[in-house]
């Protein structure tokens, strides 16, 4: 059991979209896939216990890699500070399902979601270690609960982001990569890559050399933002259909 948590694993490196990969996306589709099940018959007191477990899992996985990373003398300012889009969503959503703070509900459908889904589908930070190694379950945990959480308040709340919300977030986005960009500058981090490139394969690998990929990756964000509104859109736009032959 401790080979699994040593820093220098032997036990190979991570395969993308092998049969492990595929089997850990496939459970947590199949986890957000269970609310629809559940979103009628789970009363007020068993959602607030899901969501205290909800929240209580991401920042116990969030703290273990912390921990792990301190144990092993490589956690520093550059590389393991909250400033990831990730990293941050991790306690936004924490304190959102926590505190039943629902304002915060675009942060964690956006940023969370949008964030966590290219780390899932290219897990560059953990690409280094193979399952059931630590430190590729604490990634696929961590995003994994980054995607389900919103799905969860999503479908189980009832909560949706509208359009407004849509061109906020995208305006946030934007002045947190400003922000993040000088402190790069300044401690000689890489956070939200802007430096440079992540090491290991991603999808940011398809897009120009630096800086070029920085303001593509700006075009990728807002795709993807879109892509996560587009089904509200459709039923809004259905909806404002039906009501229109209804009064013609």
């Amino acid at each position: 059991m401790a080979q699994y948590f040593l820093l220098n694993y032997a036990g190979g490196h991570f395969q993308l979209f092998g049969s492990k990969h595929i089997s850990a996306l496939s459970i947590i589709i199949l986890i957000c896939l269970s609310f629809f099940y559940f979103r009628g018959r789970w009363d007020e007191r068993q959602k607030r216990i899901v969501r205290f477990a909800l929240g209580t899992a991401l920042a116990l996985n969030e703290l273990a890699l912390h921990i792990w990373s301190a144990y092993w003398g490589i956690w520093n300012i550059q590389t393991m500070l909250p400033l990831h889009l990730c990293s941050v969503m991790v306690w936004v959503s924490v304190y959102a399902l926590i505190a039943k703070d629902y304002r915060l509900y675009d942060f964690v459908y956006f940023l969370g979601m949008g964030g966590a889904i290219q780390a899932l589908l290219t897990p560059a930070d953990a690409s280094a270690y193979d399952f059931p190694h630590f430190r590729i379950m604490q990634t696929f945990i961590s995003h994994g609960l980054l995607v389900i959480i919103p799905i969860y308040l999503t479908i189980v709340e009832g909560l949706r982001p509208t359009f407004n919300s849509f061109k906020r977030l995208f305006l946030w986005v934007n002045i947190y990569l400003i922000v993040v960009f000088f402190i790069n500058r300044s401690i000689g981090s890489n956070y939200l890559f802007t430096a440079q490139k992540p090491p290991s394969p991603t999808l940011m690998d398809a897009l120009s050399p630096w800086p070029w990929y920085i303001p593509e990756s700006e075009v990728l964000a807002f795709v993807i933002f879109f892509v996560l509104y587009l089904p509200f859109l459709i039923q809004d736009r259905r909806a404002k259909q039906k009501s229109s032959s209804n009064f013609s």
